[in-house]
């Protein structure tokens, strides 16, 4: 009797599709996943001290720390009718969780040699893990930002008038954006790194600047103002754009741009392809070269 791959219940081979993202597969693996997200969730602060509220802590002291350096040091104005702090914070939140799945996902293959050596399961489960664990620590910070939203409006002295939009129904879809975005360049640099291991000293690096050109600590008008010539750096830069909506919603001040929206979604989706490509690639070989 031939043996052919319709006798066999699961397949393993090298040759895939140059865009693989087998659903089917990774449903059947879901009870990994869960348990991947499990891991980093406990994991991740088990032996600390303070343990989650690590969570609070950081986005507080750095919103702090952008409120007296950047609007009080350096007189950089926010929205107006926005507290300094609020902004910060705002701008913070959204940041942070695109910026955890980046750093995240950006080294999966050098973190996970040794188990990718030995059992089959679908790699890209790993990086999706790291994008859905990182959703716990961003409701925590939403939360937080929540409560000194309630406080600024009902009851600090003077008390702020700000109000969200209606359009903040729409704050889930930029929340797809930015896990697409951390998601696809994560995985393209953690495909890099396998080959070029001075990427994983350049991500921090990166990350940083990346920080200070996506409007986290200030309004994109006031780059505008001061540097129209470099403005297009911003203007396109779709971190900025998910950041500046998101204050948007929140504060009611200004208007949503349809039109870089829609941008945002076109280059969150060719992102997430081109690093999904990336790593279908070099997980065929990878383990070769690590």
């Amino acid at each position: 009797m031939k043996i052919t791959e319709d006798n066999w219940l699961y397949v393993i081979s090298p040759r895939k599709k140059l865009i693989d993202f087998n659903f089917k597969e990774i449903w059947r693996y879901k009870d990994l996943l869960f348990l991947f997200v499990k891991r980093d969730i406990i994991t991740l602060y088990k032996q600390t001290i303070l343990g989650p509220l690590w969570y609070l802590i950081q986005p507080l002291f750095t919103s702090l720390i952008f409120t007296l350096i950047f609007n009080n040091l350096a007189d950089i104005p926010v929205n107006e009718g926005v507290p300094n702090f609020l902004f910060n914070l705002a701008g913070i939140t959204a940041w942070n969780y695109f910026k955890e799945c980046l750093i995240g996902t950006s080294d999966t293959f050098k973190k996970n040699e040794n188990i990718f050596g030995k059992v089959y399961f679908p790699r890209v489960i790993m990086p999706m893990s790291v994008v859905v664990s990182n959703l716990l620590k961003f409701g925590i910070q939403l939360l937080v930002l929540l409560s000194f939203y309630i406080y600024y409006v009902g009851f600090a002295e003077p008390r702020y008038t700000i109000l969200p939009q209606f359009n903040l129904i729409l704050f889930p879809v930029l929340v797809v954006f930015m896990a697409l975005l951390g998601l696809g360049f994560g995985m393209i640099i953690s495909s890099m790194t396998t080959k070029y291991r001075d990427l994983t000293f350049l991500v921090q690096f990166g990350v940083q600047l990346l920080m200070y050109g996506s409007a986290v600590m200030y309004p994109m008008v006031y780059f505008k103002d001061k540097l129209p010539n470099y403005y297009w750096l911003i203007e396109w830069n779709p971190i900025a754009i998910i950041v500046e909506s998101f204050r948007t919603m929140v504060f009611g001040v200004g208007d949503l741009d349809s039109n870089k929206l829609i941008y945002t979604a076109v280059m969150s989706c060719l992102i997430f392809l081109i690093g999904l490509v990336v790593f279908n690639k070099t997980e065929k070989s990878f383990i070769d070269t690590i």
